[in-house]
């Protein structure tokens, strides 16, 4: 069964997991529905239609499912969906989305938010995420599988991050960043390939090489970057990897991140 503090405000058709610890001052709205053995320390406040998947734990001062900060939203009942063995530390927190933008705000599973990291309305994050302390989204973000985004740093409205990424501390993300993709700058440029990343996920030498060398030839080759973009498309079928990155290009609202040499 689940274990509320006294001291616990949880409304009356909020829905609370098997196994789950509601800590001292928690305030719990009646539209919330929480998975089983969930955590929640103390002085967290889960509000909004907002669903919570197993297994997460959440620190004190966390508000996840507030009002999206968009002047369009007029309290209609949008959502927010955070998926199973979470962990969300202090202050943090996740809006719900906008009717404009769908309706709905996605985080997935197995995501470590540090301390006063946000998550705005509309977003999606892939599992497997990591952000740093103060990592902020605006709305509308799409952020891949297994993405880092560094401490104090911001990732502009509608701005794609494809899977595997990561973002060095106090970035401002203006553009698109392609999958497995290393950023880093004030107004974060396109530095690499993310291969510390790309070694943790097991690519052989020989698939580093392979993609390395396509990186090189998209980004540092001959010609405008249009037409070294045409040049490599056949080489999509030498690497799973590449054939992602390929796909990820001119699908989004805002601008590619590139190299400073491309700037």
């Amino acid at each position: 069964m689940s274990k509320i503090d006294p001291t616990a405000r949880v409304e009356d058709g909020a829905v609370i997991g098997e196994g789950t610890e509601i800590g001292p001052f928690c305030i719990i709205g009646r539209n919330v529905r929480i998975g089983a053995n969930c955590k929640l320390i103390g002085q967290v406040t889960i509000i909004g239609h907002t669903t919570v998947g197993d297994g997460c734990v959440i620190s004190p001062f966390v508000v996840l499912g507030g009002a999206p900060q968009d002047l369009s939203y007029k309290g209609e009942p949008t959502t927010l969906e955070i998926g199973s063995g979470n962990i969300i530390r202090e202050g943090a927190t996740m809006n719900v989305g906008t009717v404009k933008g769908g309706g709905k705000t996605r985080v997935g599973n197995d995501g470590y938010f540090m301390n006063n990291s946000h998550v705005g309305h509309d977003c999606i994050v892939g599992n497997n995420a990591i952000f740093a302390t103060s990592a902020t989204l605006g709305g509308h973000c799409e952020i891949g599988e297994a993405v880092y985004i560094g401490g104090l740093s911001a990732v502009h409205q509608f701005t794609r991050i494809g899977s595997y990424v990561m973002v060095g501390g106090l970035s401002g993300v203006r553009d698109d960043i392609i999958p497995y993709g290393l950023a880093n700058g004030q107004y974060a440029v396109l530095e690499s390939l993310n291969l510390i990343g790309m070694k943790r996920r097991k690519f052989t030498k020989q698939r580093l090489a392979t993609v390395r060398g396509f990186y090189q030839k998209l980004f540092h080759g001959a010609g405008t970057f249009a037409e070294r973009l045409e040049a490599v498309r056949p080489l999509a079928s030498e690497d799973p990897a590449i054939a992602e990155i390929l796909g990820f290009i001119g699908k989004g609202k805002r601008p590619l991140c590139l190299p400073t040499i491309e700037k």
